[in-house]
């Protein structure tokens, strides 16, 4: 869990927002992600070294004639694998396993500071057409 966790806090803005000593916090996130059959959490592995990960939402939905949708996010590369091509390849996994779960419709968001990150989204096909809007509910 770890190796997953300081993949997400390996960014300035990753690490104002995870807190790699919290183990309890990512163990529970964890075991709520495992046992709930529409989330995949994906890592990739090489040489038993963690590289990267997403994770993968399949959500039913009544808009869209009902259609199903999933969410990408948390995309994650390990800083000497950026440009290696495995991140096309998570994202691709994504994809085609969304529409293999019967998604219609991929969605993901990316911070507007991440603009690397938007072109990377764009070459792979996604459209920037909607504006997102957050809510923190934090205390």
């Amino acid at each position: 869990m770890g190796a997953i966790v300081a993949l997400l806090a390996d960014d300035p803005l990753g690490a104002a927002r995870e807190d790699p000593g919290d183990t309890q916090t990512y163990d529970t996130a964890y075991e709520r992600v495992e046992s709930d059959p529409g989330q995949h959490l994906v890592v990739a592995d090489r040489d038993g070294t963690v590289v990267g990960t997403l994770q993968l939402s399949i959500i039913p939905g009544m808009s869209r004639r009902g259609a199903t949708r999933s969410v990408i996010e948390g995309v994650r590369v390990a800083r000497d694998e950026r440009g290696s091509g495995l991140g096309t390849e998570l994202v691709t996994w994504a994809v085609d396993e969304s529409r293999r779960l019967g998604a219609t419709l991929v969605q993901l968001t990316s911070d507007a500071t991440r603009t690397d990150a938007r072109r990377f989204y764009e070459r792979l096909g996604f459209v920037a057409s909607h504006v997102g809007l957050k809510l923190a509910l934090d205390d």
